[in-house]
């Protein structure tokens, strides 16, 4: 929340989008589960809205959860299906930002040149700046 309350809606979506953010809610959530180690963090008909920066998705949950013990044998329905893919882990956020920012590439360019770097920021710029050669561009 903005300090003194929201003043105009339309005002802070156009603010955003200058920004280049965008918000899209998901509609007909019934249910989130986050799995720790030992926890489950059930959230039910929770309000889920997807926030978008620069090629970015977070996912913004809200509601109250019923934060209960993960048992041995998963007693879940979901444990007869199979499971959903993992999202891949990847280099850190802030590092694909930086080589975004400095060379001046997308998202999946940066993503490429960190794995060619071994993970190095300042090698991956150097990497993508260098193919381009004299004069950038």
């Amino acid at each position: 929340m903005l300090p003194g309350g929201m003043r105009n809606q339309r005002q802070m979506q156009m603010a955003m989008r200058r920004l280049g953010m965008t918000t899209e809610p998901v509609e007909g959530v019934e249910e989130v589960i986050i799995r720790t180690k030992d926890k489950e963090h059930v959230f039910r008909a929770p309000e889920v809205t997807i926030l978008q920066v620069q090629g970015v998705k977070t996912y913004q949950v809200v509601g109250e959860p019923e934060v209960r013990a993960r048992t041995g044998g998963d007693s879940t329905p979901s444990s007869a299906t199979p499971a959903a893919p993992v999202a891949p882990t990847g280099p850190p956020a802030e590092d694909v930002q930086l080589v975004m920012e400095q060379a001046n590439v997308d998202h999946e360019t940066a993503v490429e040149a960190l794995y060619g770097a071994d993970g190095q920021p300042a090698e991956a710029i150097l990497q993508l700046l260098s193919r381009r050669g004299p004069g950038g561009g």
